[in-house]
């Protein structure tokens, strides 16, 4: 097939799973990619795994921008300017021979203004609603006790975040053929939009994530945007209940950083005396040594729609506790591959404290996490269920 590729994502686990997606398709598909140059293409680009990408400029005029405040959008790029990009980049993939599209979430508006253009038969993969994690955001920033009154992020949770909230439901109104990562997932768009969707599992690279030769070392990891959202509060508050005696030091990994949250951070762990050490935008190969070397993998996130990290610290043979929310009650099978407990620092305290001192029960974590990686959520198997679901769609498809 001929298949044409749409995205605004920034750095993360979105774009990781299309870069593995597009990487499985090309092997015996022409895929050519459009983006905006606002997309983020310097993390895990497309260029190296398709057969052409195509940047079209976003032009962001004054009148575009000024638009775009008055509508609370507090960007450099303008809504009226981002949505003629789109349907330039739509108005030529209609124009030409593709069989299907396969068109991934924005990072403004979540659902791209590209869906309302579009005319071709295509495959929308809406990693998540917009909804709950906005109102979560807001919750979780103000019991921090940040001041936020005067600052930009106070501004961005109330007013950009509604706005988001509003256009994502209209654009997503267009599309004919949703994809979900999860049944969770699934559910929060039938719940968010009253639309139906398809589920089409990621995959993790084997390849990439393995086991390697190096020694364990006194830490536990935790991978994520440093965000409100993805739960490294809860996570240092559950270290600060173990002794200190055997607490360990907790390293952070981010690809991104608000920096009052990691402020927070940092200053939440100093008060509970809890070493914690925040790394930003690591390389792969840093990144797979870390998962190796950590004791556990900690992964606490709200309403995570799937999450790779839990099945990137499988694949690299290391144990995961993670809150049973989410994804994740999908993707980590409770005492089999990994741990689940409530939203309770005392329980997951418990948990790490347990998996720290028994050997026996984190080698068989171990043993059978690699084998349910290998069986399930290789990139080979999610490939070919996005696939599948881009056949589906030129099936069923109707102007």
């Amino acid at each position: 097939m001929k298949i044409a590729v749409f995205h605004n994502l920034l750095s993360g686990g979105a774009k990781r799973a299309l870069y593995n997606n597009v990487d499985f398709l090309a092997q015996d598909h022409e895929i050519d990619v459009y983006v905006p140059s606002v997309a983020n293409e310097d993390f895990l680009s497309l260029k190296n795994v398709s057969n052409n990408l195509f940047r079209f400029k976003v032009k962001n005029s004054p009148l575009g921008f000024l638009y775009s405040a008055i509508k609370y959008f507090p960007s450099k790029t303008s809504l009226i300017d981002l949505e003629k990009t789109q349907k330039t980049i739509a108005e030529t993939v209609n124009k030409s021979d593709y069989d299907v599209v396969l068109c991934e979430q924005d990072k403004y508006t979540m659902a791209p203004f590209f869906l309302k253009y579009i005319q071709k038969p295509h495959v929308y993969y809406c990693q998540q609603p917009i909804l709950s994690q906005n109102m979560i955001s807001q919750n979780l920033y103000q019991k921090s006790g940040l001041k936020t009154s005067n600052d930009l992020e106070s501004f961005r949770l109330k007013f950009y975040g509604s706005r988001m909230i509003s256009i994502d439901r209209d654009l997503i109104k267009y599309s004919k053929y949703i994809v979900a990562n999860s049944y969770f997932s699934h559910e929060s768009i039938l719940r968010s939009y009253g639309m139906n969707s398809f589920v089409s599992y990621l995959g993790v690279d084997t390849d990439l994530f393995r086991t390697i030769d190096v020694p364990p070392e006194n830490f536990v990891l935790s991978v994520g945007r440093c965000i409100p959202e993805k739960g490294f509060d809860f996570i240092i508050k559950a270290l600060g209940k173990i002794d200190e005696k055997v607490r360990p030091e907790l390293l952070i990994v981010s690809d991104l950083a608000n920096i009052h949250w990691k402020n927070y951070l940092e200053r939440l762990s100093a008060k509970l005396n809890v070493k914690t050490k925040i790394l930003i935008l690591i390389r792969d190969d840093e990144l797979v040594k870390l998962y190796n070397q950590a004791k556990l993998v900690l992964y606490a996130p709200y309403l995570e729609p799937f999450g790779l990290v839990p099945l990137e610290s499988m694949s690299c043979g290391t144990p995961v506790i993670g809150v049973k929310e989410g994804g994740l009650r999908e993707t980590i099978k409770h005492n089999h591959t990994g741990i689940l407990t409530e939203r309770d620092e005392t329980a997951f305290s418990k948990e790490i404290t347990r998996l720290l001192e028994d050997d026996n029960a984190t080698n068989k974590l171990v043993k059978n996490s690699r084998k349910y990686v290998n069986d399930f959520w290789t990139l080979e198997k999610s490939g070919e269920r996005i696939l599948n679901h881009l056949c589906q769609a030129i099936k069923h498809y109707s102007p």
